[in-house]
Protein backbone atom coordinates (compact mmCIF):
# COMPACT_ATOMS: atom_id res chain seq x y z
CA UNK A 1 0.00 0.00 0.00
CA UNK A 2 1.22 3.60 -0.62
CA UNK A 3 2.59 5.61 1.91
CA UNK A 4 1.22 9.06 2.42
CA UNK A 5 3.64 11.75 2.44
CA UNK A 6 2.73 15.04 4.77
CA UNK A 7 1.98 18.32 2.89
CA UNK A 8 5.15 20.65 2.77
CA UNK A 9 2.57 23.75 0.66
CA UNK A 10 0.08 23.61 3.82
CA UNK A 11 -0.42 24.43 7.16
CA UNK A 12 -1.91 21.86 9.69
CA UNK A 13 -5.33 23.49 8.92
CA UNK A 14 -4.71 23.36 5.43
CA UNK A 15 -3.53 26.63 4.41
CA UNK A 16 -1.12 27.18 1.35
CA UNK A 17 2.49 28.12 2.92
CA UNK A 18 3.43 28.98 -0.54
CA UNK A 19 3.10 27.88 -4.42
CA UNK A 20 6.11 25.84 -4.86
CA UNK A 21 8.54 24.27 -2.65
CA UNK A 22 11.62 22.18 -3.16
CA UNK A 23 13.55 19.00 -2.10
CA UNK A 24 17.13 18.11 -3.69
CA UNK A 25 18.47 15.05 -2.95
CA UNK A 26 21.35 12.66 -4.91
CA UNK A 27 21.00 8.57 -5.11
CA UNK A 28 23.28 6.10 -5.51
CA UNK A 29 23.04 3.94 -8.76
CA UNK A 30 20.41 1.06 -7.58
CA UNK A 31 18.37 3.21 -4.90
CA UNK A 32 14.38 2.60 -4.82
CA UNK A 33 11.99 5.11 -3.30
CA UNK A 34 9.20 3.15 -2.09
CA UNK A 35 5.73 3.53 -3.45
CA UNK A 36 4.37 6.52 -1.88
CA UNK A 37 1.80 9.82 -2.50
CA UNK A 38 2.23 13.68 -2.32
CA UNK A 39 -1.03 16.00 -1.53
CA UNK A 40 0.90 18.14 -4.20
CA UNK A 41 1.75 18.16 -7.84
CA UNK A 42 5.22 16.93 -8.81
CA UNK A 43 7.85 17.73 -11.15
CA UNK A 44 10.59 15.79 -11.41
CA UNK A 45 13.77 16.44 -12.88
CA UNK A 46 17.14 14.69 -12.73
CA UNK A 47 20.44 16.41 -13.78
CA UNK A 48 22.20 13.46 -13.94
CA UNK A 49 21.18 10.06 -14.06
CA UNK A 50 18.23 8.21 -14.95
CA UNK A 51 14.76 7.59 -13.15
CA UNK A 52 12.53 5.25 -13.37
CA UNK A 53 8.57 6.03 -12.05
CA UNK A 54 6.19 3.26 -11.58
CA UNK A 55 2.62 3.61 -11.09
CA UNK A 56 -0.43 1.39 -11.40
CA UNK A 57 -1.13 3.09 -15.24
CA UNK A 58 2.65 2.25 -16.68
CA UNK A 59 6.67 2.81 -16.44
CA UNK A 60 7.78 6.50 -16.99
CA UNK A 61 11.63 6.87 -17.65
CA UNK A 62 12.98 10.21 -17.05
CA UNK A 63 16.73 10.26 -18.62
CA UNK A 64 18.43 13.61 -18.37
CA UNK A 65 17.12 17.02 -20.11
CA UNK A 66 13.61 15.32 -19.39
CA UNK A 67 11.25 15.50 -16.37
CA UNK A 68 8.28 13.40 -15.15
CA UNK A 69 4.71 15.10 -14.17
CA UNK A 70 3.22 13.49 -11.25
CA UNK A 71 -0.64 14.37 -10.76
CA UNK A 72 -1.24 15.07 -6.66
CA UNK A 73 -2.59 11.80 -5.18
CA UNK A 74 -0.40 9.13 -7.70
CA UNK A 75 0.77 6.28 -5.83
CA UNK A 76 4.34 5.99 -7.36
CA UNK A 77 8.08 4.94 -6.67
CA UNK A 78 11.31 6.50 -8.13
CA UNK A 79 14.07 3.57 -9.17
CA UNK A 80 17.32 4.88 -9.96
CA UNK A 81 19.77 4.08 -12.64
CA UNK A 82 23.31 5.76 -12.49
CA UNK A 83 24.09 7.66 -9.95
CA UNK A 84 20.81 10.36 -9.60
CA UNK A 85 20.52 14.41 -8.88
CA UNK A 86 17.33 14.76 -8.64
CA UNK A 87 15.30 18.00 -8.23
CA UNK A 88 11.79 17.80 -7.42
CA UNK A 89 8.98 20.71 -6.99
CA UNK A 90 6.04 20.71 -5.47
CA UNK A 91 2.71 22.69 -6.68
CA UNK A 92 -0.05 23.31 -5.26
CA UNK A 93 -2.50 21.39 -7.05
CA UNK A 94 -4.25 23.18 -10.19
CA UNK A 95 -1.60 25.98 -9.82
CA UNK A 96 0.05 24.02 -13.59
CA UNK A 97 -3.12 23.82 -15.02
CA UNK A 98 -2.30 23.29 -18.45
CA UNK A 99 -0.59 20.10 -17.97
CA UNK A 100 -2.59 16.56 -17.85
CA UNK A 101 -3.95 14.83 -15.00
CA UNK A 102 -1.46 11.59 -15.62
CA UNK A 103 1.93 10.94 -15.65
CA UNK A 104 3.87 12.55 -18.40
CA UNK A 105 7.77 13.30 -19.41
CA UNK A 106 8.48 16.45 -20.74
CA UNK A 107 11.47 17.59 -22.68
CA UNK A 108 13.26 20.34 -20.29
CA UNK A 109 14.74 23.10 -22.71
CA UNK A 110 17.98 25.02 -21.39
CA UNK A 111 15.80 27.49 -20.14
CA UNK A 112 13.31 25.20 -18.12
CA UNK A 113 16.46 23.21 -16.81
CA UNK A 114 17.49 26.60 -15.68
CA UNK A 115 14.96 27.87 -14.01
CA UNK A 116 14.21 24.63 -12.05
CA UNK A 117 17.54 24.91 -10.42
CA UNK A 118 17.20 28.38 -9.73
CA UNK A 119 13.99 27.32 -7.95
CA UNK A 120 15.46 24.60 -6.01
CA UNK A 121 17.91 27.20 -4.80
CA UNK A 122 14.52 28.93 -2.85
CA UNK A 123 13.13 26.19 0.21
CA UNK A 124 9.77 27.83 -0.87
CA UNK A 125 8.10 30.24 -4.04
CA UNK A 126 5.52 32.24 -2.32
CA UNK A 127 3.16 34.97 -4.72
CA UNK A 128 3.04 37.57 -1.80
CA UNK A 129 7.27 37.84 -2.85
CA UNK A 130 7.73 40.09 -6.03
CA UNK A 131 11.04 38.30 -6.90
CA UNK A 132 9.06 34.78 -6.19
CA UNK A 133 6.05 35.79 -7.98
CA UNK A 134 7.75 36.54 -11.29
CA UNK A 135 9.84 33.10 -10.81
CA UNK A 136 6.86 31.16 -10.27
CA UNK A 137 4.86 33.06 -13.56
CA UNK A 138 7.80 32.08 -15.42
CA UNK A 139 8.07 28.66 -14.15
CA UNK A 140 4.41 27.81 -15.23
CA UNK A 141 4.26 29.28 -18.61
CA UNK A 142 7.55 27.71 -19.79
CA UNK A 143 6.05 24.35 -18.08
CA UNK A 144 2.93 24.88 -20.11
CA UNK A 145 4.97 25.08 -23.64
CA UNK A 146 6.76 22.09 -22.83
CA UNK A 147 6.65 18.86 -25.18
CA UNK A 148 5.45 15.52 -24.05
CA UNK A 149 7.97 12.91 -25.08
CA UNK A 150 7.19 9.07 -25.44
CA UNK A 151 8.92 7.85 -22.73
CA UNK A 152 6.06 5.78 -20.73
CA UNK A 153 5.16 2.29 -21.23
CA UNK A 154 1.41 2.12 -20.03
CA UNK A 155 -0.16 -1.32 -18.58
CA UNK A 156 -3.10 -2.63 -19.81
CA UNK A 157 -5.70 -3.81 -16.91
CA UNK A 158 -6.86 -7.14 -18.21
CA UNK A 159 -5.75 -9.71 -16.12
CA UNK A 160 -4.65 -11.81 -19.43
CA UNK A 161 -2.93 -8.64 -21.07
CA UNK A 162 -0.65 -8.14 -17.90
CA UNK A 163 0.50 -11.92 -18.01
CA UNK A 164 2.04 -10.88 -21.57
CA UNK A 165 3.33 -7.79 -19.86
CA UNK A 166 4.82 -9.33 -16.61
CA UNK A 167 6.37 -11.82 -18.73
CA UNK A 168 8.26 -9.41 -20.68
CA UNK A 169 9.37 -7.05 -18.23
CA UNK A 170 11.09 -9.74 -16.71
CA UNK A 171 12.74 -10.60 -19.86
CA UNK A 172 12.28 -7.62 -21.98
CA UNK A 173 15.36 -9.93 -24.98
CA UNK A 174 12.28 -12.39 -24.81
CA UNK A 175 11.97 -12.83 -28.12
CA UNK A 176 9.00 -15.35 -28.23
CA UNK A 177 6.26 -14.08 -31.28
CA UNK A 178 2.59 -12.66 -29.40
CA UNK A 179 0.81 -16.11 -30.70
CA UNK A 180 3.51 -18.06 -28.19
CA UNK A 181 2.67 -15.41 -24.98
CA UNK A 182 -0.70 -15.07 -25.72
CA UNK A 183 -1.19 -18.97 -25.32
CA UNK A 184 0.95 -19.13 -22.29
CA UNK A 185 -1.01 -16.63 -21.07
CA UNK A 186 -4.17 -17.78 -21.58
CA UNK A 187 -5.63 -16.01 -24.34
CA UNK A 188 -5.64 -15.93 -28.20
CA UNK A 189 -3.58 -13.85 -30.33
CA UNK A 190 -5.83 -11.23 -31.55
CA UNK A 191 -7.44 -10.89 -27.99
CA UNK A 192 -4.07 -9.47 -26.65
CA UNK A 193 -3.98 -7.32 -29.79
CA UNK A 194 -7.09 -6.19 -29.27
CA UNK A 195 -6.54 -5.47 -25.15
CA UNK A 196 -3.31 -3.81 -25.90
CA UNK A 197 -4.81 -1.62 -28.41
CA UNK A 198 -7.79 -0.59 -26.10
CA UNK A 199 -6.14 -0.21 -23.05
CA UNK A 200 -2.83 1.22 -23.96
CA UNK A 201 -3.33 3.08 -27.01
CA UNK A 202 -0.55 1.47 -28.53
CA UNK A 203 -0.42 -1.61 -31.38
CA UNK A 204 1.31 -4.59 -29.29
CA UNK A 205 4.15 -4.20 -31.54
CA UNK A 206 5.09 -0.80 -30.14
CA UNK A 207 4.64 -1.42 -26.68
CA UNK A 208 7.38 -4.40 -27.07
CA UNK A 209 9.80 -1.75 -29.04
CA UNK A 210 9.04 1.20 -26.05
CA UNK A 211 10.14 -1.52 -23.74
CA UNK A 212 12.90 -2.76 -25.07
CA UNK A 213 14.51 1.32 -25.56
CA UNK A 214 13.06 1.92 -22.39
CA UNK A 215 15.12 -1.43 -20.49
CA UNK A 216 18.23 -0.27 -22.81
CA UNK A 217 18.46 3.40 -21.51
CA UNK A 218 18.34 2.29 -17.77
CA UNK A 219 21.25 0.00 -18.67
CA UNK A 220 23.46 2.62 -20.27
CA UNK A 221 22.39 4.98 -17.48
CA UNK A 222 23.49 1.87 -14.72
CA UNK A 223 27.40 2.09 -16.88
CA UNK A 224 26.60 -0.88 -19.11
CA UNK A 225 28.28 -0.21 -23.03
CA UNK A 226 25.87 0.34 -25.64
CA UNK A 227 26.52 -3.09 -27.15
CA UNK A 228 25.54 -4.74 -24.69
CA UNK A 229 22.68 -2.74 -23.15
CA UNK A 230 21.40 -3.46 -27.10
CA UNK A 231 21.62 -7.08 -26.55
CA UNK A 232 20.23 -7.49 -23.36
CA UNK A 233 16.95 -5.10 -23.90
CA UNK A 234 16.60 -8.04 -27.35
CA UNK A 235 17.45 -5.94 -30.03
CA UNK A 236 19.91 -8.00 -33.00
CA UNK A 237 22.33 -5.50 -33.67
CA UNK A 238 23.72 -2.55 -31.45
CA UNK A 239 23.23 0.06 -34.82
CA UNK A 240 19.55 -0.95 -34.47
CA UNK A 241 19.26 0.03 -31.32
CA UNK A 242 21.27 2.93 -32.16
CA UNK A 243 19.05 3.77 -35.27
CA UNK A 244 15.99 3.61 -32.87
CA UNK A 245 17.55 5.72 -29.58
CA UNK A 246 18.16 8.51 -32.49
CA UNK A 247 14.96 8.61 -33.73
CA UNK A 248 13.49 9.19 -29.98
CA UNK A 249 15.71 10.91 -27.93
CA UNK A 250 17.48 13.27 -30.83
CA UNK A 251 21.29 11.87 -30.58
CA UNK A 252 23.19 8.37 -30.37
CA UNK A 253 23.86 6.69 -26.96
CA UNK A 254 27.38 7.98 -26.64
CA UNK A 255 26.33 11.46 -27.71
CA UNK A 256 23.29 12.01 -25.37
CA UNK A 257 24.99 10.60 -21.92
CA UNK A 258 28.39 12.77 -22.57
CA UNK A 259 29.25 14.91 -19.78
CA UNK A 260 28.09 18.65 -20.96
CA UNK A 261 32.29 19.11 -20.55
CA UNK A 262 33.30 16.16 -22.61
CA UNK A 263 35.63 17.61 -25.13
CA UNK A 264 35.59 15.06 -29.02
CA UNK A 265 33.20 12.77 -30.56
CA UNK A 266 34.50 9.31 -29.43
CA UNK A 267 32.88 6.56 -31.27
CA UNK A 268 29.44 4.76 -30.25
CA UNK A 269 30.50 1.09 -29.61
Amino acid sequence: MAEKCHSILLDKKGRPLAQIARVSCDFPDGHVIPEHFHPEDQLIFASQGVMTVRTAQGIWVVPPLRAVWIPAKTPHSVAMSGPVSMRTLYFLPKLVRALPAKCSVMNVSALLKELILHACTFPRLNHKTPLHRRIIEILIDQLAAANSVPLQLPHPLDSRALRVVQTLLADPADSRPLRKLARDCGASKRTIERIFWAETKMTFGKWRQQLRLLHALQRLASGEKVTAAALDAGYNSASAFISMFKKQLGATPTRYFRPPSAGNVVADL
